[in-house]
């Protein structure tokens, strides 16, 4: 997609490479049992089949990029064209607001396509991640899902709208 040819800087720390095949990275973020509990509520890892054909998926429904922290590749973000977004972060990574400061530039990316709201879906026990994006101004709609709507800009210290 044109959109995410190019890297986005989120802050001094935060850089958002567009996606390009690199299982030999990727593989290990979905080898912990608990990361891929997380995000997809299977309890088994990621083959390197499964892993290529989410890539390609994400890749050619949406802006697909790896969340570079501190010049080392920790996760992957993506918007997808329904207006869902999904992360990852690996585990060791978790809890350095890494996640929020993707989400908000996301959300960033969002209102640049035009978009007047953003999904996400989290499952029931991930109160981490529901956490994480109530505090930037999603609220939970449905069972497993939340919105964040795009009137408004979001508040500076990224604590809500």
């Amino acid at each position: 997609m044109e959109d995410s040819a190019k890297e986005r800087v989120v802050d001094d720390e935060i850089t958002l490479v567009p996606y390009y095949p690199n299982s030999a990275v990727t593989l290990a973020w979905y080898q912990d049992p608990g990361v891929c509990k997380q995000v997809d509520n299977i309890d088994h890892v990621y083959s390197i089949e499964l892993l290529e054909r989410m890539y390609t998926f994400l890749s050619t429904h949406g802006n697909c990029y790896y969340i570079q922290y501190k010049g080392v590749l920790v996760g992957d973000v993506t918007l997808r064209d329904n207006a869902e977004v999904c992360i990852v972060v690996r585990r060791e990574y978790q809890n350095r607001h890494i996640g929020r400061r993707c989400i908000l530039d996301m959300l960033a990316l969002a209102r640049e396509k035009g978009l007047r709201e953003v999904t996400a879906n989290i499952y029931a026990f991930n109160m981490q991640s529901q956490r994480m994006f109530e505090s930037v101004g999603f609220h939970k709609t449905a069972e497993e899902w939340y919105a964040c709507r795009l009137d408004a800009e979001p508040a500076a210290n990224g604590s809500g709208m």
